[in-house]
């Protein structure tokens, strides 16, 4: 079995752009979307119907939502001590793949790079406790990959300060701990040399959105890119990731 799996960060909960996100989403035709910055459920159900992704889930002030033309076993929102969001844990029925939708803390900046490696140290011990399924971290990690370059000068003004208050660079660490820890970059894996930006739409320079799985499974990955249909631009500031496994 084929699953088609879309990431999206649909930018302040999406609301008034309804009809331009259902319009991305429905061109990738997903059996499942992990949304990030899915804060209204009211939106999330509209999204739902306009997109005929029937099973759809979201809180009040939670970050991760999601869309799903499949049934989902089970779904859970994962509050893990040391980790700003929480996470969601999805498992499609009929699978044994746990899907865990991932949003980051954001803002450029040394502090906040050592806040994501914390997040993601919390997040890995806390999978460790459980005995190892096939399973994926998909989601908007607001980091760079280490060997990525950040351009000051495409920043807005308002966050340049906070690099040059970090020393006029950041150690970008918190993909390292995970690719350390054996996990595998999917978009890296298949793309070795596109750059794979997905933020911001109006001017992409940043690859803000990843998939990670273990090396184990990482054989079940055929499709890992980013999607810049129209009206993508008009839709949100993040590019959606489109990835296909075997399951």
């Amino acid at each position: 079995m084929t699953l088609r799996l879309l990431s999206y960060n649909i930018r302040y909960g999406g609301a008034g752009r309804e009809e331009q996100l259902a319009s991305v989403i429905r061109a990738c035709a997903p059996d499942i979307v992990v949304l990030q910055e899915a804060t209204h459920p009211q939106v999330i159900e509209r999204l739902a119907a306009a997109t005929e992704l029937r099973n759809w889930g979201a809180q009040p002030g939670y970050s991760l939502g999601f869309l799903s033309r499949l049934e989902i076993a089970s779904q859970q929102w994962r509050q893990i001590a040391g980790v700003r969001r929480a996470c969601l844990e999805l498992v499609p029925a009929g699978t044994e793949w746990r899907i865990f939708g991932v949003h980051l803390s954001a803002i450029h900046s040394k502090w906040m790079e050592l806040r994501r490696v914390r997040e993601l140290r919390a997040l890995l011990a806390n999978l460790a406790q459980t005995p190892e399924q096939p399973h994926l971290l998909v989601g908007d990690f607001n980091t760079l990959a280490p060997d990525a370059t950040l351009d000051v000068r495409r920043l807005p003004p308002r966050l340049r300060p906070l690099v040059w208050l970090s020393g006029g660079q950041i150690h970008w660490q918190a993909v390292q701990l995970l690719l350390d820890q054996g996990y595998v970059d999917g978009y890296r894996l298949l793309h070795k040399q596109t750059p794979g930006f997905t933020f911001p739409t109006w001017n992409p320079h940043l690859r803000l959105d990843y998939l990670f799985l273990p090396p184990t499974y990482a054989k079940h990955l055929t499709t890992c890119q980013v999607i810049q249909v129209e009206p993508a631009a008009a839709a949100s500031d993040h590019f959606p990731l489109l990835i296909e496994l075997e399951v």
